[in-house]
């Protein structure tokens, strides 16, 4: 017997069930991301400035959302992406690879403002990925032999100079002769991606090279919300080319204009 659509959307889920097929899409950023509560943890797609959900970071500003747990490959720049979130003081603590181009960034974490963990990149990658597979942990080699592995990285500054909480040891086990270090997964309450095309059912194609952290952050979400450049009715995406199956994602949003700029450039104009 064939389960009903209606019956299997969960309570509270946004999506409306319209002609028998679930209908994820949301009339605006703002009212997607209306349910994000303080001290949510968020999981955010990008790499620098490419393929970041920037309507939905700037809708997230407007809600006034504060004590925010971030999880993205990087915290944006000054005044663009995770940053803004960052300049206004609502974010409280977040995992990343690379920090190096926001100065505001650095303020806080040297003044002991903000909490930050730093991963390899290809660690950040993997844990999101576990998350998202229902995998809780995994051994992977690198970090090992340094402080993310052994203790004592900076995850707060006193803003004395000192360090006030410093990482713990992590779990080493020996395969085959060769040393791993013990890695725990992330999930997130929300994940906020950008993709080029997304149907109503949540499907998503990602282009080119924001195919970076976007299709990892969107498993890693409990709730996903995506912004789209292109709205499409469900059937109209190549199947074999969708990057995220719309099981993993709850909402959608068209977001018609999107301001694509680039970080630094390397070419004269």
């Amino acid at each position: 017997m064939k389960r009903s659509l209606v019956s299997a959307v969960a309570p509270g889920d946004v999506g409306a069930v319209k002609g028998g097929m679930l209908d994820k899409v949301i009339a605006s950023a703002r009212d997607a991301v209306l349910d994000v509560h303080d001290g949510a943890s968020i999981s955010v797609g990008g790499f620098g400035l490419c393929g970041i959900p920037g309507a939905l970071i700037e809708a997230l500003l407007d809600t006034g959302v504060k004590e925010l747990v971030t999880v993205s490959n990087n915290c944006g720049v000054d005044g663009w992406g995770l940053g803004v979130l960052l300049a206004a003081g609502r974010i409280r603590r977040t995992t990343g690879s690379y920090v190096g181009e926001n100065k505001e960034f650095e303020r806080q974490f040297l003044a002991g403002e903000l909490e930050v963990e730093l991963v390899p990149q290809g660690t950040l990658a993997e844990r999101l990925r576990a998350g998202g597979a229902g995998i809780p942990a995994f051994y992977t080699p690198a970090g090992v032999g340094t402080q993310i592995a052994e203790g004592g990285l900076p995850l707060r500054y006193d803003g004395l100079g000192g360090v006030a909480l410093a990482s713990s040891p992590k779990e080493i086990r020996e395969f085959e002769g060769r040393s791993y270090v013990l890695e725990h997964a992330i999930r997130t309450d929300f994940a906020l991606v950008h993709a080029r095309y997304g149907d109503r059912h949540g499907n998503l194609v990602y282009e080119e090279s924001a195919q970076n952290f976007n299709p990892l952050c969107a498993v890693a979400g409990r709730i996903t919300i995506a912004q789209v450049e292109e709205l499409v009715e469900p059937g109209d995406l190549n199947p074999r080319e969708v990057h995220t199956p719309g099981i993993f994602v709850q909402r959608v949003v068209h977001v018609a204009h999107v301001d694509k700029r680039i970080e630094k450039r390397t070419v004269s104009s």
